[in-house]
């Protein structure tokens, strides 16, 4: 298989057939709902708060929110007295089974709940979509993080409604330092390997650095693609602020970073400090012209027609030389 990672490709035009870009339509429709961009931010403490994923939820952005120091039933609530929909985290151990039951109890319930841990072809991963699927059979299941096609296909057959396919090639994640396994470095062929075997949706998460890389993950078969760093560091960001010779800056920690655990055991995250952005919608907005821009250099309209582009590898002796389909 060809191996290699964001930096490497770079898609190639096709004729335009729209005057403007705003013409093309970057939505992009997933688990019933349609969303305004295929894009969602890393359900991280520093990347959103109960307030940021309300406001997502009524902007007609798609969020997970996190699973740390959480009342995912409580939150649920809230959510639905405001008439958003409820997307939630959860584990694989016996409190995450408790939040479950709780919620068909009280007939709150979930749009959607991603099952989230680090090694996401397991066993306890089986168990926990089999509960949900018998507890709250409407939910629409996120299962992950995976990285190989194997992993893809039994996710699936356990009833997982989509995968996330990801380990370790985010930039505050050391999965691959601290243990030898993952994809960082050749994300975006994982994301092509996982995609050949999907009858599901797949959501890339983790490697991407800028805008361009969302348009690449869609074209690797990507229907939604999670991103932690670009949407960290804002104003509205959960992180603390941080003051670094006049310039400021938020926190940015991995879920299995000793910052989120509370202390220094099985780590497989870092700490950084992300300059601060500005606002959340605005990073939004850019994102959503540039994917249109994106759409319109693919020859197309809307966000499927980045599947039909052929790409180029950069890097090795033949650098640029190789056309793929």
């Amino acid at each position: 298989m060809e191996i290699f990672d964001y930096d490497n490709i770079l898609l190639l035009p096709r004729k335009c057939r729209v005057e403007s870009r705003s013409e093309c339509d970057p939505s992009i429709e997933f688990g019933g709902r349609r969303f305004k961009l295929p894009v969602v931010p890393a359900n991280m403490k520093t990347v959103l708060d109960e307030s940021i994923s309300e406001w997502l939820a009524a902007n007609g952005y798609f969020y997970v929110m996190h699973r740390f120091d959480l009342d995912n039933v409580a939150y649920a609530k809230r959510m639905r007295e405001k008439g958003l929909f409820v997307s939630i985290s959860s584990g694989v151990k016996a409190p995450d089974y408790d939040v479950i039951d709780r919620l068909a109890a009280d007939g709150v319930g979930a749009d959607y709940i991603t099952i989230d841990i680090a090694h996401g072809h397991a066993e306890s991963v089986r168990l926990m979509i089999e509960h949900i699927k018998k507890k709250l059979p409407k939910a629409f299941v996120i299962a992950g993080n995976v990285a190989t096609p194997e992993a893809v296909i039994d996710l699936e057959n356990w009833g997982a409604d989509a995968t996330k396919v990801g380990v370790g090639p985010g930039k505050v994640c050391i999965t691959k330092l601290k243990t030898g396994f993952g994809t960082g470095g050749w994300q975006l062929s994982a994301l092509k390997w996982c995609a050949r075997v999907a009858t599901k949706p797949i959501i890339a998460d983790g490697g991407i650095r800028h805008h361009g890389d969302i348009a690449k993950s869609v074209r690797f078969g990507a229907t939604m693609v999670m991103i932690g760093s670009l949407f960290a560091g804002h104003e509205e960001s959960p992180g603390q602020t941080v003051e670094v010779d006049g310039k400021l800056y938020k926190e940015y920690y991995g879920s299995a970073s000793d910052f989120n655990k509370g202390e220094y055991k099985h780590v497989e995250g870092k700490r950084i400090l992300e300059p601060i952005k500005g606002k959340l919608a605005d990073t939004l907005r850019e994102m959503q012209e540039d994917v249109q821009s994106s759409i319109s250099y693919a020859g197309g309209t809307q966000l499927a027609d980045l599947k039909k582009v052929n790409y180029v590898i950069l890097g090795g002796e033949n650098a640029g030389e190789h056309l793929f389909m």
